[in-house]
């Protein structure tokens, strides 16, 4: 990361408003992580992919991030990240600017940070960085990331309070405005989390629930449409969802360390919810148990294998994925590492999502391999 200490005239010349009269700091940062891929059984003839796809341990991004020290142990924070394809140059996350993040707030080293703009929810922050997800991306993640363990939703208009850490415990809360007049709860989001470290053993559980009843009946029938972007991505595992009226989540991650060795185990259960304007017409519920072993071979070099079961059942269906991911990754230099990432992935059961294999390339098969040679670099 580069950081930048600036003065109050050089704040001035920027166009902050007022002088600075405590010192403060921007940092510009960014991730680019691309790599040559492999998938069997890519589409629906059964043919396969073999090309370039970016974003697999992290999504590519750049953004400024600051702080303003306003004395008293009281600090203005600002965050704004962009998301980007680097084989295309296209923005991420439908176009946005900052569709990573954005947001501004106050933090205080005594009574916590509140922030607002667009932002991460708690289960994001504080489950997913005890689940594999967090060492490896979307390759150790859910089918369809039906349950966000991939950061596929962010949410706008929202409100967030991130405690202080008490003796290994932490929690955070978050809100956000549907936007909706004279119906003050339609589209809101809300959630919470908390999440405990002690030595070499962590705990980290929540929950958030988006709400997708504020709009009118053609625009729900079209796509979702909630203050969180949804965890929709593109995938027949529950695109067929995209017109519920409310998506809960509930997660729950543990991990130890022993040595070179990190194990961690976790739960999901999400709740694709409809009502009359929804095209299905029962609760969906998606059950995931997961659990993965990282072995850190050398300082520089890291081997990990995950599993991943999910079922998914009540909207006329009983789904089941099964999927085993293997990874490796080696640092050569402290920003820049090379990796090889690889998932089977098997389908079964009955219903509209249960006979196909989608690791984000839709097929017309029981089963989907999926091998990707990259390389990240972070500054």
């Amino acid at each position: 990361m580069k950081k930048f200490a600036l003065s109050s005239l050089s704040l001035a010349l920027l166009g902050a408003a007022g002088a600075a009269h405590a010192q403060s700091s921007v940092t510009l940062y960014g991730v680019l992580d691309d790599s040559i891929q492999y998938v069997h059984n890519a589409n629906a003839s059964n043919q396969n992919f073999f090309g370039l796809a970016a974003g697999n341990l992290q999504g590519n991004r750049w953004g400024l991030k600051g702080t303003e020290d306003l004395g008293g142990g009281l600090k203005a924070v600002f965050q704004l990240e962009n998301g980007f394809s680097p084989n295309n140059g296209s923005l991420g996350q439908g176009g946005k600017m900052f569709g990573r993040q954005a947001f501004v707030g106050l933090a205080s080293d005594q009574f916590g940070t509140v922030t607002i703009g667009r932002q991460y929810d708690p289960v994001v922050d504080l489950v997913q960085a005890v689940t594999a997800d967090n060492y490896w991306g979307s390759t150790f993640t859910t089918p369809g990331d039906v349950d966000n363990n991939d950061n596929s939703s962010r949410t706008n208009n929202s409100i967030k309070y991130t405690s202080q850490t008490y003796a290994g415990f932490q929690f955070e809360a978050m809100y956000a405005f549907g936007g909706v007049a004279g119906s003050t709860g339609a589209g809101q989001t809300w959630s919470g989390a908390a999440t405990y470290a002690n030595g070499p053993f962590s705990v980290a559980a929540g929950y958030i629930r988006m709400d997708n009843s504020g709009k009118s009946a053609a625009a729900r029938t079209a796509a979702w449409a909630s203050t969180s972007d949804g965890t929709f991505d593109g995938t027949t595992v529950n695109d067929t969802f995209e017109t519920a009226k409310s998506i809960g989540i509930a997660s729950i991650g543990v991990q130890y360390v022993i040595g070179p060795i990190t194990t961690g185990i976790r739960y999901s259960n999400a709740q694709y919810k409809p009502d009359a304007y929804s095209s299905f017409n029962s609760t969906e519920r998606f059950n995931v148990g997961a659990g993965f072993v990282n072995y850190q071979i050398t300082p520089a070099a890291l081997v990990g294998l995950g599993y991943t079961f999910t079922h998914g059942s009540g909207f006329g269906e009983s789904a089941t994925y099964n999927q085993v991911s293997l990874g490796g990754d080696y640092n050569l230099s402290k920003r820049t590492d090379v990796y090889l990432v690889g998932a089977y992935q098997r389908a079964s059961g009955t219903g509209i999502t249960a006979t196909v294999a989608d690791y984000g390339y839709p097929s017309n098969s029981t089963a989907q391999e999926i091998v990707s040679l990259g390389i990240r670099h972070k500054f």
